[in-house]
């Protein structure tokens, strides 16, 4: 979005070379010519923070690596980035991701982790060998499970059963997988999986472990498709259409929640996302309590013409949604956190998930207004990449924030996420785990705009919403078709990817050319901000010049700008259906005409 308003005490180092301890052997690749060792790189009494680092010291690439440790009871890794980390009691393995399993010799890889409680790791295991790199005799590894089958599926849960696995010194126990993860270890040969989504596929597979704690090959998948359907992906009849409403809005912009109603575009979109809760100390925090749900709207401010009063116990932007939500019951409301301004508080939210989950639920279920808000959204900007400031959370933070607030909101409210479009090559996409993070949203709303403008003072000029790229894009990869082809091949369904589209304009001054490309002296002048302006008034203002990437430009005197049309936002819904992507939505209401011109190009043409 556009315009968004550890603590660790006595840190210490500790090196753990691990060298010397007990090792078991296992069926993977042998660890003979590598070494893991473990570094406690800081500790603030209750917790500390780990890293493992993972050497080849051989002559030949590793393709893949495993390191398992033993924790003592209490000591526990409450979130890991770079590596999947699971638990069976207090045995931890971490496996490496998809990026980061090769090491050519003499290369190194590190992964890191959260951890609670005073222990250090002992057992040291690197793929079945010790981590000092000398091999350890062992056993041969348990067999594989019989495939799952499947009963008593409900909207949340499934019950799991498989035929037994056999060793030469008998089986352990099993750890169940669904869609590749770790969900359950159990010594029986039955699992009930609970906390799923309803109208939701998944795959699920069953692994053993040997009384020497290997792990034998999986088992065959079972298929699951959970009953009900609350939080299944919109289907093709049954688009998203989806706008922000900005709280400073009613400020200078005397834009109100009842100008959904006069300019018609509330009979025209299913939800409203709420811009922008803060996200501070690790939790969901109030944005602007007065705009929220202090002010006193007067009757002609009102959707329902009913002035507030000084004692009604909610009034504010949160009552006039209520009020809204009355006259229209099919719009959904969902709450967002974060934004340009306050994604920098993502990084200790992500710390500690769960406890973050929570504060949102209990914020956005405040008795007050629950009735007004059916889900979150989490505008993140940008998970293990750089915004206004530079995030570090690793790649798994974004998709263990995404998991807990599933956990916590439950599979009837929905929980989504705006997301970035940078679909080059090394760019923000590749930085996180969109892709598991995507089995616990409802949709990711692709923020497609913004690619270009005179924050690059001198130009080039470049059109801020191109859909496709074109010959003298100033970066490839800056297009909505590239970012959507970069969500859907690292595994994001196209039905959960929503379009962008913004309701506004970015422009350069000091231009001479009409074609994009030029050079430019600096931003063009805004109504609010410098280099951006709302269709409403560019329409009249600087009227269009010429189309370029699926988008428009205008030159005006020595003025460029770029922005979308009913015309062009009607190429993008074509576009958008041919994709299967789940709908649209857009940044923000009060960039459009009294009569809501955009805002029907995109209902229209959806």
């Amino acid at each position: 979005m556009r315009f968004r308003h550890r603590a660790a005490a006595g840190f210490a180092t500790l090196l753990l070379p691990l060298a010397g301890l007990v090792g078991l052997a296992g069926p993977a690749q042998a660890a003979t010519n590598a070494t893991a060792s473990f570094t406690k790189t800081s500790d603030w009494g209750t917790g500390f923070g780990g890293q493992w680092t993972i050497k080849n010291t051989g002559t030949t690439s590793i393709s893949s690596w495993t390191v398992e440790w033993d924790f003592p009871s209490g000591t526990s890794v409450t979130s890991a980035w770079d590596a999947d980390v699971t638990s069976s009691g207090t045995h931890w393995t971490a496996k490496n991701k998809s990026y980061d399993g090769t090491i050519a010799p003499g290369a190194s890889v590190s992964f890191g982790f959260n951890g609670a409680g005073p222990g250090s790791p002992s057992n040291c295991r690197l793929n079945g060998d010790s981590c000092d790199g000398t091999t350890v005799p062992g056993d041969a590894a348990p067999s594989a499970p019989g495939t799952p089958t499947a009963s008593n599926v409900t909207d949340t849960s499934v019950n799991l059963s498989w035929g037994a696995a056999t060793d030469d010194k008998g089986v352990k126990n099993y750890d169940v997988l669904r869609d590749g993860k770790v969900v359950g270890t159990v010594t029986t040969t039955s699992y009930t999986d609970s906390g799923l989504s309803a109208g939701t596929d998944y795959s699920y597979t069953v692994q053993a472990r040997d009384t020497a704690d290997q792990t034998g090959p999986v088992s065959g998948a079972v298929k699951v498709h959970t009953t009900g359907g609350t939080t299944t992906p919109p289907t093709t009849g049954d688009k998203v259409k989806l706008g922000y409403f900005t709280e400073w809005g009613i400020y200078g912009r005397n834009y109100n929640v009842k100008n959904l109603v006069t300019s018609g575009s509330a009979s025209k979109i299913t939800h409203i996302n709420y811009a922008f809760g803060n996200v501070t100390n690790g939790q969901c925090a109030i944005g602007d309590s007065y705009a929220d749900y202090d002010k006193a709207f007067t009757a002609d401010q009102s959707v329902s013409g009913v002035a507030d009063t000084w004692d009604q116990p909610l009034r504010g932007n949160f009552n006039q949604l209520r009020e809204l939500k009355a006259k229209y019951p099919n719009i959904k409301v969902l709450w967002s956190f974060g934004g340009w301004t306050w994604s920098g508080g993502f990084a200790q939210a992500a710390a500690n998930p769960t406890a973050f989950a929570n504060s949102c639920y209990n914020l956005v279920k405040d008795s007050r207004w629950a009735d007004v808000f059916d889900g979150i959204d989490i505008d993140w900007e940008y998970p293990n990449a750089c915004g206004l400031s530079c995030d570090t959370s690793g790649a798994a933070a974004f998709k263990n924030v995404m998991a807990a607030l599933r956990a916590k909101f439950g599979s009837s409210a929905l929980v989504t996420a705006a997301v970035t479009a940078d679909g080059s090559s090394g760019g923000k996409i590749e930085a996180a785990d969109y892709a598991g993070a995507s089995s616990y949203v409802n949709w990711y709303n692709v923020m497609s705009y913004d690619f270009f403008g005179a924050w690059d003072a001198q130009g080039p000029t470049a059109p801020h919403s191109p859909l496709t790229s074109y010959n003298g894009i100033p970066k490839a990869g800056f297009d909505t078709a590239d970012a959507i082809a970069k969500y859907k091949s690292v595994g994001v369904p196209a039905s959960k990817l929503l379009i962008g589209i913004g309701l506004y304009g970015r422009g350069w001054t000091g231009v001479t050319q009409d074609a994009p490309g030029g050079t430019a002296t600096g931003p063009a002048a805004g109504t609010y901000e410098q280099g951006i302006e709302d269709y409403k008034v560019l329409k009249t203002s600087c009227p269009v010049t010429g189309t370029v990437a699926g988008t428009a430009y205008a030159h005006c005197g020595s003025n460029w700008w770029s922005y979308d049309t009913p015309s062009t936002i009607a190429g993008k819904m074509s576009w958008a259906k041919s994709q299967g992507l789940g709908g649209a939505f857009f940044w923000e209401f009060s960039g459009d005409t009294s009569n809501g011109e955009l805002v029907n190009a995109i209902s229209s043409n959806l």
